[in-house]
């Protein structure tokens, strides 16, 4: 039933269709039998028209079966479909010739009858080969005919036996090739799927095919192999394969390769991964791996391997060792490469009795360009850099990078001071000077620390560290210094990391205090609020001054839980505070650019229960030094949970409007800096002032003038409008019951100095001078530059004018402002220079020789 029965998997769908061919010559077949047998009939008996229309029928029928073969395969009928009709043609062609032998008379068909079963079984016979289900269509038509038309039992049994022998020869060929067929496609599908494997393996690019015959000549090239070449696969075939290959040059390594090559293949030996170079201009690489071929009798056939080119894979090896030893931007020596060269030079330094010395260098301001003109231009700078190292350098060592803005400098045999200094020199010179590039100027600069090596006494450890050591303090030194390694330097470090251990462990030890300095509305004096200030109180040490103790918070990456703790601490005294007094909290540039400030400043709001508006977080400049979309939506976020911002120590940093322009800010508080001493004469701090309260003002900002100390300064930045007012006159920073009592009282009182005193000069000193005509001698104390007391028995009016004659220094004028008994105040016209009270140095050249008596008196007689 395999032709009739619908397949269930591709396998039987491509069965039955190579099958289909098969049942091809079938109408041709039954159509000649048809031919031959109306031939008969028209010889033999006398044509009827039925017999003759029942004849024109089958022939009409196999027409039809033939053109249905024809156009089932481009119509794409389905092959058991096709199969199926056949059966129906086959079937419907046996009942019309029945039909035509019932038509005959006795007498015709007698003689008819023979040669139709003949013919059928014939076609049975035929069909056999074929298909089992048309083999038993028409031994069923040779059966019924013979039951029909013969009355001899004989015939009966000859039909019978004959038809089942020609069914169960049809059934057992069938399986046969059933079983052929899919045993060949299996086969084909293999194949097929093995070219498709090689085709798409050499199509990758990562390897290909190589075949010889038994005496060695190429009988299989991949098309890749060709390409090196230059040709195509064809033109290689029938050469031998070691033609292929260069023998006449490459180092000792490729030539010992390719003879290995060529003795597997003369000892017809298995080989695997050989590399060799073609013999080719180009500068290709090829590594081979083949197995001898053997037929069944052990005749050897040849070889048969593939090929792969290694010349990408050793380019790649070579780019990723340089990498490995070479920095990818400057092209210097990068850290692993630097190391392995101070090594090697202290163990040479060891060896020839020599030193070696160290340069770490770092650059200064390379970050602001890295961050303003972006990262391309800091790249191409970088480069520039190198460039400028590298020249002066010269011949005295080698230069490295280490990663960003850090370079390294190995001088081998190097050890004179004199030398190091002036390379040193030298070096931050060149460094400094401008760059252009691409249309910009760029100006930075470079630090130096330089160790110095003792042969065989240091290692590359500690002269790094030594060198960082010294890096270190010419940073802390102002920066674009050189400095050398000192012994002290090891021991401030020392120092530096036990503070920093303690610092760790401050807040847990209940080391750390919050201190708050009052800030006052500079109209009335009320309280507008408090600064909050950490304090350190170490149990050794004693106060440490938050100068020393915050920067290393931020190096060391405390000052994010510092500060969330003085948060917290400050809020939580606010909540005992007048709603109306706000707390102010410093955030370090750190803190603000950390992704998680504004979850803590939430957190903190709502465990202490403070009303956002009266929480006040001051910011410096240095937070918009970081990424500008990252600062401005920490910004944004800020404002939404109501807090109010406030740009601290204003004036001192880069001080660029732009920063008042794109950031929230509710208050700019003026540097103290530019507040002590504002009310002198002798400075421009008082229209410094006035200009920032202006511009604040027209931005609709509040103003906070720091440092305030004396009642002179006071009134000067009420004058010029400053909103609020901090400082020593109305407070320093106390602890937080102290702040709780003052916020209670709601104002303060302006405690300090009148004015600024001016430096003055302790010692007494004797004066002449004239009163109402009279020289009278007077006596002069506190003297600065701009006045004195006096001390003098004459009485004199505020007002007089008066010339001080002083002992040893000369007259100065001035001003009587001020007298009492035996006192009076005199401020001088012109600023006194304290110098000239200095004692004379005497010269050490100017000596005086002393002649002994007995020389005078020689010359006397």
């Amino acid at each position: 039933m395999f032709d009739i029965a619908a397949p269930d998997c591709d396998d039987q769908s491509a069965v039955a269709a190579k099958r289909l061919s098969l049942f091809a010559f079938a109408p041709y077949l039954l159509l000649s039998t048809h031919l031959v047998l109306g031939a008969l009939l028209l010889w033999n008996a006398p044509a009827t028209v039925a017999a003759l229309s029942l004849f024109a029928g089958s022939l009409l029928l196999d027409a039809a079966a033939a053109v249905m073969l024809r156009l089932s395969g481009p119509m794409k009928v389905r092959p058991h479909v096709v199969r199926r009709a056949m059966l129906a043609y086959v079937t419907a062609a046996g009942g019309l010739w029945m039909a035509v032998a019932a038509s005959l008379d006795p007498g015709a068909m007698s003689t008819m009858l023979p040669l139709g079963l003949g013919g059928v079984l014939a076609i049975t016979a035929a069909l056999a080969v074929s298909s089992p289900p048309l083999t038993v269509a028409n031994a069923m038509v040779a059966v019924l005919g013979g039951l029909f038309f013969a009355a001899e039992p004989a015939i009966h049994a000859v039909l019978g036996a004959l038809s089942l022998l020609l069914v169960g020869y049809s059934v057992s060929v069938t399986r046969l090739m059933l079983t052929s067929t899919r045993r060949r496609l299996q086969l084909d599908w293999h194949a097929k799927k093995a070219l498709n494997f090689v085709a798409e393996f050499e199509a990758s690019g990562r390897g290909w095919f190589w075949e010889t015959n038994s005496v060695g000549t190429l009988s299989y090239v991949s098309q890749q192999l060709a390409d090196d070449f230059k040709t195509e696969p064809g033109a290689l075939l029938g050469r031998q394969f070691t033609d292929l290959l260069s023998v006449d040059s490459g180092s000792g390594d490729d030539l010992r390769e390719e003879r290995t090559l060529g003795f597997h293949l003369s000892a017809r030996f298995p080989f695997s991964d050989v590399v060799v170079r073609p013999a080719s201009d180009e500068n290709v690489h090829w590594s081979l791996s083949g197995n001898p071929i053997f037929d069944e009798n052990g005749r050897f056939l040849g070889f048969r391997g593939i090929g792969t080119d290694l010349t990408e894979q050793r380019r790649s090896e070579q780019e990723i060792s340089r990498l490995a030893r070479f920095d990818s931007l400057t092209g210097l020596p990068n850290r692993a490469m630097m190391r392995q060269t101070l090594e090697e030079a202290l163990r040479n330094a060891a060896r020839r009795q020599k030193g070696c010395s160290l340069f770490l260098i770092d650059l200064d301001r390379f970050k602001n360009v890295n961050d303003t003109l972006g990262h391309p231009i800091g790249d191409a700078l970088l480069r520039q850099v190198s460039q400028r190292l590298t020249s002066v350098m010269g011949n005295h060592g080698q230069i490295g990078r280490l990663g960003g803005d850090e370079f390294k400098a190995v001088l081998p045999g190097t050890v004179e001071t004199g030398l190091l200094e002036s390379l040193a020199k030298t070096l931050i010179e060149q460094v400094s000077r401008p760059y252009l590039i691409e249309g910009h100027r760029v100006t930075i600069g470079a630090s130096v620390g330089v160790a110095i090596g003792d042969p065989g006494r240091c290692c590359a450890d500690s002269l790094v560290r030594n060198a960082d050591l010294a890096l270190y303090a010419a940073k802390a030194a102002g920066r674009g210094k050189h400095c050398f390694y000192e012994t002290a330097m090891h021991s401030e470090a020392s120092d530096r990391q036990l503070l920093e251990n303690d610092l760790r462990q401050a807040i847990e030890r209940n080391e750390l205090s919050v201190h708050f300095q009052p800030i006052v509305l500079a109209t009335n004096e009320e309280i507008a609020g408090f600064e909050a200030l950490v304090r350190w109180q170490h149990p050794v040490r004693g106060a440490i001054s938050p100068v020393k103790f915050i920067p290393l918070a931020e190096e060391c990456g405390m000052i994010g839980r510092i500060g969330a703790w003085v948060l917290r601490k400050a809020l939580a005294e606010a909540a005992r505070w007048p709603d109306v007094v706000k707390v102010a909290v410093n955030l370090s540039p750190i803190q603000f650019n950390d992704p998680g400030i504004v979850d803590v400043v939430r957190d903190a709001l709502a465990e202490s229960g403070v009303r956002p508006g009266r929480l006040e977080l001051e910011i410096t400049e240095g937070v918009f030094l970081a990424d500008s979309d990252a600062t401005d939506v920490t910004f944004a976020k800020l404002k939404e949970l109501g807090v109010r911002l406030a740009l601290d120590d204003f004036g001192t940093g880069y001080s660029s409007l732009g920063y008042l322009k794109k950031a929230p800010f509710d208050k700019i508080k003026i540097d103290q800096s530019f507040v002590r001493g504002a009310a002198s004469i002798s400075t421009r701090n008082a229209a410094i002032i006035r200009a920032i309260v202006t511009l604040a003002e027209s931005l609709n900002m509040d103003t906070v003038a720091e440092g305030v100390e004396t009642h002179d300064d006071l009134n000067l930045v009420r004058d010029l409008g400053v909103s609020q007012v901090q400082g020593y006159i109305f407070g320093r920073p106390a602890a937080a019951d102290v702040a709780l009592a003052i916020a209670a009282s709601r104002s303060l009182e302006a405690e300090g100095h009148q004015c600024t005193r001016q430096p003055r000069q302790r010692l007494m000193r004797r004066a002449l001078t004239v009163i109402d005509g009279a020289v009278v001698e007077c006596k002069l104390r506190n003297i600065s530059s701009m006045g004195t007391l006096v001390e003098c028995t004459q009485p004199v009016a505020p007002g007089t004018q008066i010339t001080i004659d002083i002992v040893g220094v000369g007259p100065v004028t001035g001003t009587v402002r001020w007298a009492q008994q035996r006192q009076f105040g005199v401020k001088f016209d012109d600023d006194f220079d304290l110098g000239r009270l200095a004692p004379k140095q005497r010269k050490l050249n100017d000596v005086t020789m002393l002649r002994p008596w007995y020389v005078d008196k020689a010359v006397g007689e």
